[in-house]
């Protein structure tokens, strides 16, 4: 295998071309989804940070006032009454409940505060002198916390979505700089292989046809010398033949010759015992 480079170490086949097809695919929608959930994360981190930097800004204006009203009660009952409240206080009448937001897949804490209007421990707290501003107090510090409780939930989905980001953008980096050219580069490395031993089998099947046709033209050559060569021994057969059967003509014929001859001189022998018969009698 040729070509190492920034790519897969596998084995050039059809099968494996599929493979990385389809993983290049999956690695395309998996950077899509995730680039998505990128932005809508960091649209959300947005406005969260928008409303971390209002709240704070609100938080030091209640603050404030909250400073305020306590010097307030401070100067109208004459003492400090901060004792007095943990004493009274039995249940907490400010409650805060968790839940939690889905945001593109990721959970997000969010606290709500609210006031159980059954509870209200110091109610007399108070009722002697300054009962007015310690009033007014309770309302300025709940606000207060609620304002602190919901920074709270801010800041808490600020820390989470900027780790969550940032995960995030790290893998879509990654997706985009290093899975998908790496699968590129091994499915332009599996093809060219393949292209290369599509010509290999190509000049191969070439190279068998070409020798087949050969032997062919051979054993057509050979069986037309074989038939030339039959051809001419037919015609020296032939030949062969004909003197053979011209000799036994001659033969036959100097045979028939010889047997006239003898027949001749037979004939003439009677011929001469009938001339000495007739002399003799």
């Amino acid at each position: 295998m040729s070509g190492a480079g920034n790519r897969e170490q596998v084995f050039p086949t059809r099968m494996t071309l599929g493979l990385m097809k389809t993983k290049l695919k999956g690695a395309q929608q998996g950077h899509s989804l995730l680039k998505r959930k990128s932005e809508a994360l960091t649209k959300r981190f947005r406005d969260i940070t928008q409303r971390i930097d209002e709240a704070k800004r609100k938080m030091g204006r209640v603050m404030q006032t909250a400073a305020f009203s306590l010097a307030e009660v401070s100067y109208a009952t004459g003492e400090n009454i901060s004792y007095q409240v943990q004493e009274s206080v039995q249940r907490a009448r400010f409650q805060v409940k968790a839940k939690q937001e889905n945001v593109s897949g990721v959970y997000l804490p969010t606290f709500e505060s609210y006031i159980n209007e059954e509870i209200n421990d110091f109610k007399l707290t108070g009722l002697g002198r300054g009962g007015q501003q310690v009033q007014r107090a309770k309302l300025v510090y709940t606000k207060a916390v609620e304002t602190l409780v919901e920074l709270a939930s801010l800041q808490t989905a600020f820390i989470i979505l900027d780790e969550v980001i940032k995960v995030t953008n790290r893998r879509v980096n990654a997706i985009e700089h290093v899975i998908i050219p790496r699968t590129e580069n091994t499915i332009s490395y599996i093809n060219s292989e393949l292209d290369e031993l599509d010509r290999e089998e190509f000049y191969r099947l070439k190279k068998v046809q070409e020798k087949k046709q050969q032997a062919v033209a051979a054993a057509e050559l050979e069986e037309k010398q074989a038939k030339e060569a039959a051809i001419a021994a037919g015609i020296e057969l032939s030949k062969i033949n004909r003197v053979t059967s011209n000799e036994e003509i001659t033969d036959d014929i100097e045979i028939q010759k010889e047997v006239e001859k003898l027949t001749l001189a037979n004939g003439e022998d009677d011929l001469l015992k009938e001339n000495e018969d007739d002399v003799i009698f």
